[in-house]
């Protein structure tokens, strides 16, 4: 990959981001079950690496200190992305004072200084994503489309590895 197609994948990475702010995150359980739970993102940084605020002693810290292979879903209105990474519980106070917020102090009341409080950072590897550009509307339009003349679902699909 050059480096202008690794900046093009990263801008539509970063771009296709935007608007997508849960995931369902799946870690490996030490039987090699998969578990999915629903985390909020965030921040995306220009390096394509994912942050969540998380509890320390959650089933999917335990998983990601022990297997850190992940795969993340996203959907949006008109948009779906799935993704692999590499996580990894990160103990970094200013970072998680710096990504704070009341939604977080929902799920820790301790605030950000609390023994319980910390962060996943993932690594993005690779990104698969399916975007139908317009939203809802042009969505239902291009499903009626297809349905009228037979031709495919009109939507933008690509892999990318940011």
């Amino acid at each position: 990959m050059t480096d202008d197609t690794a900046t093009d994948d990263t801008l539509k990475f970063t771009a296709l981001m935007d608007d997508l702010h849960v995931a369902m995150f799946t870690t490996r359980q030490g039987d090699g079950t998969l578990r999915s739970v629903p985390m909020a993102r965030q921040q995306v940084d220009a390096g394509s690496t994912l942050w969540f605020i998380t509890a320390r002693d959650t089933e999917h810290v335990r998983d990601v200190r022990t297997d850190p292979k992940v795969a993340l879903t996203f959907h949006g209105s008109g948009t779906w992305v799935a993704l692999t990474g590499t996580a990894e519980v990160v103990d970094d106070l200013d970072k998680l004072k710096e990504l704070w917020s009341t939604f977080a102090e929902a799920w820790l009341p301790e605030g950000p200084e609390g023994e319980n409080s910390s962060l996943i950072r993932v690594d993005v590897a690779s990104v698969e994503y399916w975007d139908s550009p317009g939203g809802r509307t042009a969505s239902v339009l291009s499903l009626v489309k297809s349905k009228l003349t037979g031709e495919t679902y009109d939507t933008d699909h690509d892999v990318i590895k940011p």
